[in-house]
């Protein structure tokens, strides 16, 4: 027997262990599994919004931003709200034509309004449709292109013609294989003619992103009216001058309301970077809460760890006599046992990585939720894992580096 220990040797005597006693060995790890099955789901979640949000949510590019009546970027809050609507006076087409009139450092700036309502083609129909009526650029600006056919023009809105723009959802669910370019149907009961249909923008949280129709502005507001649920849409000049154009908007939206300096904005101004940077602040929090579960496993793990290493260093104490009398130092029991648990609870970070895997699947083929694991969270999880059996490993090693030879040796196998 050597006297002194490999880390592969360690490695070797961890690993025979942990199979001798599989059920053990298990309920052992299961803190740390569930820990790192915990850690890698939520990064996984938090790392495919990432990107579904630098991709799709915000569809004003790097130089475009909206503005609304109100907006809530992060948790909805019931009293601002309705301060909101008693405070916040709708935007109005003169309004629009004003900032249009004016504004230096927009290059292009467009309006929308929108309601749900029933869509209806032949005996097919499909209810809650988000309808909007959008001005001719509204595609340009918010980058919806056509799969299909073409997008409303100038002409189409000032005529208040009954033209259709589709998401994917009425095409796939009207048309199936169909060509729909020129069928007509039914919103609440007025005959509009397809003439484009937008290319598939996917769902998220189960909230789909194709189940809209586009109507020129002008019709849309021969129907419904142009008082209620305005927007604007506006392209900066260029991402260098984005800020600069906010301000611009700002501006002109606080002169044209007559608001006194010092006074509260009674409008909103989003951009893409707003946008992200309240997902940050969202995913920030759903972190935290994250680490805070991950913690109580981790550490819930390491104790069970480090009390089944103490009932190792006890199994094991005439195994460790016999070291110490043939030369080993405190040191090469220490790096033994440390090696041990560090093993053991790296192999339940490795399990629970599997498991992870198993649940990101999972969510990506039954549900909505894009989920992406990322490399740095198996990574972290594994590492940490690690950290914590050598953490919780410390006590038993050091109770092990101390124990005399002769008394060790005195202990029946």
């Amino acid at each position: 027997m050597n006297a002194k220990v490999s880390f592969a040797e360690a490695a070797a005597v961890a690993a025979s262990s942990l199979l001798s006693s599989k059920l053990r060995s298990f309920l052992t790890l299961l803190g740390i599994i569930l820990a790192t099955t915990t850690l890698i789901a939520v990064m996984s979640v938090i790392h495919g919004m990432d990107v579904y949000v630098a991709e799709h949510v915000s569809n004003m590019g790097a130089d475009g931003f909206r503005v609304l009546r109100m907006a809530f970027v992060g948790n909805f809050d019931p009293k601002k709200y309705l301060e909101y609507l008693r405070k916040n006076p709708e935007l109005s087409l003169e309004e629009f034509e004003f900032v249009r009139s004016k504004a230096k450092l927009i290059r292009d700036i467009g309006l929308t309004s929108g309601r749900r309502a029933s869509v209806t083609f032949g005996k097919e129909e499909i209810k809650e449709v988000y309808v909007q009526g959008v001005t001719a650029n509204f595609g340009v600006i918010t980058n919806v292109q056509p799969a299909m056919g073409r997008f409303l023009t100038d002409t189409e809105d000032r005529r208040r013609m009954y033209v259709a723009f589709i998401g994917n959802d009425l095409k796939e669910r009207f048309f199936g294989a169909i060509d729909p370019i020129g069928k007509t149907i039914q919103i609440e009961g007025r005959p509009f003619e397809v003439i484009g249909v937008a290319k598939a923008q996917g769902s998220v949280f189960g909230q789909s992103r194709d189940n809209f129709v586009m109507m020129p502005a002008q019709t849309y507001f021969k129907i419904y009216g142009s008082r209620r649920g305005l927007s604007y849409v506006a392209l900066a000049i260029d991402r260098a001058h984005l800020m600069q154009a906010q301000d611009e908007m700002r501006m002109l939206l606080r002169a044209w309301r007559h608001l006194r300096p010092g006074a509260d904005d009674n409008f909103a101004i989003l951009s893409s970077d707003s946008l992200v940077q309240a997902w940050d602040t969202m995913t920030g929090a759903i972190a935290a809460a994250a680490v805070a579960v991950v913690s109580v496993f981790m550490v819930v793990g390491g104790v069970v760890i480090m009390n089944i290493m103490l009932a190792v260093v006890s199994e094991r104490t005439h195994e460790i006599g016999i070291r110490k009398s043939v030369g080993a130092r405190r040191r090469d029991i220490l790096n033994q046992f440390l090696v041990e648990s560090s093993m053991l609870a790296a192999s339940g970070g490795l399990i629970g990585v599997i498991f992870a895997w198993i649940v990101t699947l999972a969510v990506k083929a039954f549900t909505p939720v894009p989920m992406s694991m990322p490399v740095s969270a198996v990574i972290t999880a594994v590492v940490l894992s690690a950290g914590v059996g050598l953490f919780f490993g410390i006590y038993p090693a050091s109770r092990a580096s101390k124990m005399d030879p002769i008394e060790a040796l005195r202990v029946d196998r």
